[in-house]
């Protein structure tokens, strides 16, 4: 009879203090429900109330807890890599898709909806917001401009986190600070929710550059494309539909502070499933962690890999890393601008233009049906066809959006043409970002692939910090105006990606971060 393999920890020597600090984060957050049960009794309005004892201690408890939480999830040490170091463990390319590769696929994804309903739920509590507080449009606008400065700010610091701890202590230490910041709906003071959602943004703006990590360097080659892909834009379409779905659930009855309160089950549930999120190899081996190794190779097929001989002329690879960076950050700004921007604004746009609200809310609210096809159609293109040319191919098609806003206004008077110019704009966004980021995963070494897909993944959400900007000074976009802005640098992330990319799919890990 086969021996049963070891019992292995998903944090390590200092579980203990881990799992006893989100007992304490829980139960603070759990403090604050029945002054939220209260509120239900008063039309569910906390404005200009005090804080009761029981949610001050379960206040203390969160303060102390979310530190306790991250001492006890970061190893003792650091790893030991450098930037430059790469990939010494991968699975053979016949590998095939097994239980525990579905397994973690279903783990991520549920990761990637909490994150993604998270500042998807923005758009459905301003205006309950606006109208307890008493606050005008402007003021309530510093909200999305706090959550959107978190989010890039947090895919900075997640992605450093993830290449210097590892990719599970990252999503875990992202996922701990969902449940601390669930307590946003309970907050009386308008202030303190501006506080709770910047911190809720640096908990969202992680999950998903690390996901990508962490994916691709547990995939089969054969499988990565078109894995990572599928499952980032899963995450993202199913965020919104969670979202909308909350809302529109629970919003009439408990009111808007009630959405604020899913990242508590959410985040618990993704923390009793952490057990099937692997670490990366590679941060197994350096820190001793044998047992782990052994299942790995046992699960996911994953062996010591021989790396590739790097090229006589080694700077030739870092030189095409740097400009395939500036590529890819000139694309996710392009991106972020038209997502946070011209459509963000659209409807305000078009009903301007003489459409019902009811005309100009249903284009957009389609966006959300067009979107997992279009996902579908980008994953397998990026797997069977061209990782590179997908990319740059949703590119040209938002760039075709672009071009068609800039028709005479005559012409884009017809129902028409104006609906053909928003969905090449909304396909094409949608398939952009399904692609940019896998994208960016696959083509960083290691050593440094958390934190060049996080500032990818900042550069994405930084056009929505500065398009809010713009918004409390009362300047608010066109979609002539934007278009006219954005063909330049639209232009130049085409001829930018085709220049400096380099095809992707199907290729060892091993042999890309050499700059084969």
């Amino acid at each position: 009879m086969a021996a049963r393999p070891p019992r292995v920890s998903i944090i390590g020597e200092r579980a203990p203090i881990f799992w006893g600090a989100c007992i304490a984060i829980s139960l603070g957050v759990l403090a604050h429900l029945p002054m939220l049960a209260m509120a239900h009794h008063m039309h569910n309005r906390l404005a200009g109330m005090g804080m009761d004892p029981q949610m001050w201690a379960g206040m203390v408890l969160i303060v102390l807890g979310v530190p306790a939480a991250i001492y006890g999830a970061l190893p003792r040490h650091r790893t030991t890599h450098d930037a430059h170091a790469g990939t010494s463990y991968e699975a053979p390319d016949t590998t095939p898709l097994g239980r525990w590769h579905v397994g973690v696929l279903a783990v991520l994804i549920i990761g990637l909806v909490i994150d993604v309903m998270k500042p998807a739920t923005l758009g459905f509590v301003l205006p309950g917001m606006s109208a307890e507080y008493g606050i005008s449009k402007t003021t309530v606008a510093w909200f999305p401009f706090c959550a959107l400065v978190g989010t890039t700010i947090g895919s900075f610091v997640w992605g450093w986190i993830a290449d210097a701890y590892g990719r599970r202590v990252s999503i875990l230490l992202s996922t701990i600070l969902f449940v601390s910041t669930s307590i946003c709906g309970a907050m009386p003071l308008f202030q303190l929710n501006l506080i709770m959602c910047f911190l809720m943004g640096c908990s969202a703006g992680g999950m998903l550059p690390v996901v990508y990590t962490l994916l691709a360097e547990i995939m089969p080659p054969k499988h990565r494309s078109w894995v990572l892909v599928l499952v980032g834009g899963t995450g993202l379409v199913g965020g919104y539909l969670a979202a909308s779905g909350a809302a529109h659930t629970f919003e009439p009855q408990f009111g808007w502070r009630v959405l604020w309160l899913q990242g508590f089950p959410t985040g618990i549930l993704l923390l009793f499933l952490a057990r099937l999120i692997p670490e990366s190899p590679r941060f197994l081996a350096e820190q001793g962690r044998t047992a782990e190794l052994a299942e790995m190779e046992r699960k996911y097929g994953i062996v010591p890999r021989a790396r590739e001989a790097r090229p006589d002329d080694a700077t030739v690879a870092v030189q095409r890393h740097g400009k395939l960076t500036a590529a890819l950050v000139v694309t996710a700004l392009s991106w972020s601008f038209i997502n946070f921007g011209l459509l963000l604004w659209l409807p305000t746009d078009l009903q301007a233009r003489g459409y019902s609200s009811a005309l100009a809310s249903g284009i957009l609210a389609k966006s959300a049906l067009v979107a997992l096809p279009t996902i579908m159609a980008a994953a397998w293109l990026y797997a069977r066809w061209s990782s590179k040319w997908t990319l740059v191919g949703t590119i040209l098609l938002t760039l075709l959006g672009l071009a068609g806003a800039l028709l005479p206004v005559r012409i884009l008077a017809s129902d028409v043409v104006i609906v053909t110019v928003i969905a090449s704009l909304i396909v094409g966004t949608n398939g952009m970002i399904a692609v940019l980021l896998p994208y960016a995963a696959e083509n960083y070494p290691l050593g440094i692939r958390g934190r060049a897909t996080g500032l990818i993944a900042g550069s994405s959400k930084f056009g929505g910090v500065a398009v809010q900007a713009f918004a409390l000074l009362g300047f608010i976009p066109t979609l002539a105006g934007g278009a006219a802005a954005l063909l330049v640098p639209m232009l130049l992330s085409v001829g930018l990606v085709g220049y400096a990319g380099r095809e992707t799919r199907g290729r060892s890990l091993r042999e890309l971060e050499v700059g084969l």
